[in-house]
This record gives structure tokens, C-alpha cells and sequence, in this order.
């Protein structure tokens, strides 16, 4: 006889301890799926959500969760294309069917109007579970033939997806074209890091800049082995305005820096690397805005307006990006995991999501902690 419950990590009240319980398996409805979780993510800041550092809002009772990768266990009756124990992706980023501006990130954040909240309000639970409920249109398939058994990826390594996503948002909003060059800061991150290989698989030439000069160092010598070395230049962050657009001159060479990529931490508003890039931008250059930062950011007003910059603000992405990223990746044009040269990811069961948040948070970069719901925590 199959389980008709599972292990789900909850929280009843927002910022109060989670806890591992056990509830009934969900039932699929017209317009969803039941997805049997693989391999959820945990980033390095998942920790400060839940206990409230970060000040989040997101509706209770709710299973936390992020982005999975998993199986189709069960579709609503109006589902056509999925089928039972087809390798899917869950994307965290729901928006509103009949007003795609009501957008909420699942288990983590209800968004920002009162459409995103009550739908948060009606898909509460995320995929730190055995099983998570989707909307169908945020269950994506995938080429498992072609990513596992051809291309030879891990089941955890396509998690790498869900992160590379938010930076293929931003940097496909501003057009960035093949031979451009973009600017990457900070880079050094989870999400900044993830920006360099995007960037890289659509084409660029990337400046990547960081405070850890090692961590720049390294990534630039692991990534010599994916791609030509000139495509990937360094650019540490000094706090120096004019050192560091001095340094971006001669990184970009005789070639004009045609696009900045921000996605600046909450604590970088004031990060001297935000001018020093957008100076440095040529006429008409493009600026993606992606960044944490919670306080208003000064920004050189007269250079933007006679040089006809362009900055626009890419909260996640847009639907049609989701699939348009994954060909890309089927396709063999974007590496992830152990073949960007990133370790493979600590492996934890449900039973011990302390100790993967501890792990994420302290090898913060690179996706380092997963949740693998069918682990034994033994």
C-alpha cells in the first residue's frame, strides 16, 4: 500500500523555529503537480529567512522550500505534456494567471501587492518536503536522456539551474549579446558567480569583480579550462573609485565595457565598485539591476544621462526564460556543476537541515548544501 503522508519542514508562525512533521501526501488538482522531491537547494542565506535576520514576509503556516529538482508523482486532470515519473525542475518564482504582476517566491517571500499575498496564501508549502504542489507552470521538464545520460550530469547538479536563472533574467533583459563585454560585481557570491557562467554560455566576455581577490583568482583559473582565458578578466573591489575604473580600462583593453550586471548584497549600497562600473560603461551601455540592497543607492546622474545609459531594475525572470535557459543547457552551450569546475554540493537529508544551512551559510558562493528528502540522515 503507497504512503499517504510524508516528511515536511515546517513553520506555523513566521521567524519561530522550524520543525521536521509529518503530513498527508498532497493531492494534484486541476492546474498543478506533485512533484516527489530529488534534491532541493538551500543558499547561503536560506538560515536568515526563516529566523527572521533578512525580515522576509511570507504567509504561515508553510513548508519551507526553494528551487527542486524531482519527479512527477502526480498531475491535475488538465494537465497534457507531464507525465508520471518525468524528471522536472520547480521553479520557485509563481506569478498570478490573470495578473502576471502579482509575483511571490515560494516559501520564501510573498512579494510585494496584495494579489502576491494571497496567492502566496494559496500556495503555502515549498519543497523542503518529500513532495511539493506546483502550479503546472512552474514544473519544467528536462531532457533527462540528454542531461544524464549523454551530457553525464548528477541529478544535483541541474539544482545549478534554479540559481544560474536569476542571472540569465537580468542579463537577457539588457540584451547582452555575444562579443560584448559585461562587467560581473560582486562575483565572488553564489548568484554573482552564477552571472560569470551565464554570461560566458550566451557569449560575452566577461570582467569579473570581487573583494576576495583568491576566490576571483580562483574562479578565473578553473574556468580557463571551459573557455579561451581572454574571455574571463579579473577586477578586485578596493573601495577606490578611480583604482578601480582604472583597473576596468585595462581589463577591457581596446574593447568598450558594454553592460554592467549589479547583484550587490543588502550591505553593498554604498560598495564603491556600483560608480566605478557604471562610469566606466561606454555610450548608450546597459545596466541590470539584481542587487539585495534595501536603502536607496546613489548613482552618477549626469554621466547616465548624457552618455544615454540604460538601467533597468529584473526582479527573477520571466516565464519564457525558464525554458529558454534549460535548451541552452541541453543544448551543451552552458556547463554546470563539476564541469564550471565548482565542487559537488554537500548532500543532507530532511531530518538534518540545521546542519545544511550551517554549511551554506559558512561556504557562501557557490551553491555548497542541498536537501535530499530520500537521504538516510544515518
Amino acid at each position: 500500500m503507497a504512503a499517504s503522508t510524508m516528511q515536511a519542514l515546517r513553520q506555523h508562525k513566521q521567524y519561530e523555529p522550524l520543525a521536521l512533521e509529518e503530513i498527508p501526501i498532497p493531492t494534484a488538482e486541476p492546474g498543478s503537480a506533485v512533484v516527489q522531491v530529488l534534491a532541493a537547494g538551500v543558499i547561503s542565506y536560506t538560515r536568515d529567512i526563516y529566523d527572521g535576520t533578512r525580515k522576509y514576509p511570507y504567509v504561515t503556516p508553510l513548508t519551507a522550500g526553494s528551487s527542486a529538482v524531482g519527479r512527477i508523482h502526480a498531475v491535475g486532470p488538465d494537465s497534457t505534456a507531464l507525465r508520471q515519473g518525468q524528471l522536472v525542475i520547480f521553479d520557485i518564482t509563481v506569478r498570478s494567471r490573470d495578473n502576471p504582476a502579482d509575483i511571490f517566491l515560494s516559501a520564501i517571500s510573498q512579494g510585494f501587492t496584495e494579489g502576491s499575498r494571497k496567492l502566496m496564501g494559496h500556495w503555502t508549502d515549498g519543497a523542503y518536503a518529500d513532495y511539493v504542489k506546483a502550479p503546472l507552470e512552474n514544473v519544467f521538464a528536462l531532457d533527462e536522456d540528454r542531461l544524464v545520460g549523454e551530457l553525464g550530469y548528477k541529478i544535483p547538479e541541474l539544482l545549478s539551474i534554479s540559481r544560474m536563472l536569476v542571472p540569465w533574467g537580468g542579463l537577457f533583459d539588457i540584451d547582452l549579446r555575444p562579443g560584448e563585454t559585461v562587467v560581473v560585481a560582486p562575483a565572488t557570491g553564489g548568484f554573482g558567480g552564477a552571472a560569470v557562467l551565464v554570461a560566458l554560455a550566451m557569449g560575452a566576455r566577461v570582467i569579473a569583480m570581487g573583494r576576495n581577490t583568491e576566490t576571483l583568482a580562483r574562479l578565473q583559473q578553473t574556468l580557463a579550462k571551459v573557455y579561451p582565458p581572454d574571455r574571463l578578466l579579473t577586477v578586485p573591489i578596493v573601495g577606490d573609485i578611480d583604482k578601480e575604473m582604472a583597473a576596468l580600462k585595462k581589463a577591457a583593453g581596446t574593447r568598450p565595457i558594454d553592460a554592467f550586471f549589479d547583484i550587490s548584497p543588502p550591505a553593498g549600497a554604498k560598495s564603491s565598485h556600483f560608480k566605478a562600473a557604471i562610469l566606466s560603461l561606454r555610450h548608450s551601455g546597459r545596466v541590470s539591476l539584481m542587487g539585495g540592497q534595501q536603502e536607496d543607492v546613489a548613482f552618477p546622474y549626469h554621466r547616465v544621462m548624457h552618455r544615454n545609459l540604460q538601467m533597468k531594475g529584473k526582479w527573477m525572470y520571466e516565464p519564457s526564460d525558464v525554458p529558454r535557459f534549460i535548451r541552452l543547457v541541453e543544448a551543451g552551450n552552458c556547463v554546470l556543476g563539476e564541469r564550471a569546475g565548482l565542487p559537488p554540493p554537500k548532500e543532507f537529508a530532511l531530518a538534518q537541515w540545521k546542519e545544511a544551512f550551517d554549511h551554506a551559510s559558512e561556504q557562501a558562493g557557490a551553491s555548497s548544501a542541498i536537501l535530499v528528502p530520500n537521504k538516510s540522515s544515518k
